[in-house]
């Protein structure tokens, strides 16, 4: 599957990082794409809003480290919602 392929996100996992700040956002989203490699869901959402771009760039530092995350992009209908592809094949 690809990112591109997506078009309905309701059914995904997703989480929302409304109100928190850079620290406990990247802790949640680990925390997140770690249940969700165990829990062997492919395609998860991660809502971090638009704003100043603040969440967005450190979770978008954080998943280009992260190994188990083969692609991330931003959903082309909400630019405050980021795709995540992980790698569940262990």
């Amino acid at each position: 599957m690809r990112l591109a392929e997506v078009i309905f996100t309701d059914n995904l996992p997703s989480i929302d990082l409304h109100g928190y700040d850079r620290d406990s956002a990247r802790v949640k989203t680990l925390e997140f794409i770690n249940d969700n490699i165990k829990m062997k869901n492919e395609v998860i959402c991660v809502v971090h809003g638009i704003g100043s771009g603040i969440l967005k760039n450190e979770i978008y530092k954080m998943l280009s480290k992260h190994n188990n995350v083969l692609e991330y992009q931003t959903h082309y209908r909400n630019n405050g919602m980021t795709l995540i592809l992980l790698n569940i094949a262990k």
